[in-house]
């Protein structure tokens, strides 16, 4: 007696049926703890660019915020036709006779020209205190803007420093025309900067 061709295929292939059906469609132990390891080695490489990252963006957003300040002073001056004063400050009421800005700084009008708020504060800007340090020019301790937005006195620099990058520094320049401008720090400056704390 002779078997048709297809006999005992259906029993094999209802065995492979069975056979796929009992094998596990997870993820093994090995496996996972495999890519677990993967991640935190490309974490571990990704983490110290990601600190330089933040931390000239810290430097940007401090030089940044200064400039609008800045800007903001003159702008007022301009259109209250006032003396206005920009300045560090450590107690968010009275200009501080400091070249360091980063405890905080104010603006305000200063019309009896001492170089103090006349009736209190118009804006108070907080520091970066502990984060960044921030100094003017040696010689000048505060911006004033005239009534026709021009900067008196000379030029005074400010430069923004981190303790820990101090090759990352940047600079805002206010001349005696009142522009204000933000660039990269010099090469002298970056030095000055090394040697703060």
């Amino acid at each position: 007696m002779s078997l048709p061709d297809n006999a005992g295929r259906d029993v094999v292939a209802a065995s492979r049926n069975f056979k796929l059906a009992l094998q596990q469609h997870g993820v093994t132990l090995i496996e996972q703890i495999m890519v677990l390891a993967i991640i935190a080695a490309l974490t571990g490489m990704a983490i110290p660019p990601m600190r330089k990252l933040l931390s000239r963006n810290q430097l940007q957003v401090a030089q940044t915020d200064f400039i609008a300040a800045l800007q903001h002073t003159r702008a007022t001056a301009i259109t209250s036709g006032k003396r206005t004063l920009f300045c560090p400050t450590r107690d968010g009421n009275s200009c501080s006779n400091d070249i360091r800005w980063d405890s905080g700084w104010l603006l305000a009008h200063d019309i009896d020209r001492n170089n103090q708020p006349d009736h209190g504060p118009l804006y108070i800007g907080h520091g970066y205190n502990d984060k960044l340090i921030i100094q003017s020019s040696t010689g000048r301790h505060f911006v004033r803007f005239g009534p026709d937005g021009s900067a008196s006195g000379s030029n005074i620099t400010l430069l923004f420093c981190q303790r820990a990058n101090p090759q990352y520094a940047l600079s805002v320049v206010v001349s005696n025309s009142g522009r204000v401008r933000g660039a990269p720090a010099s090469a002298s400056q970056i030095a000055d900067c090394s040697q703060m704390n």
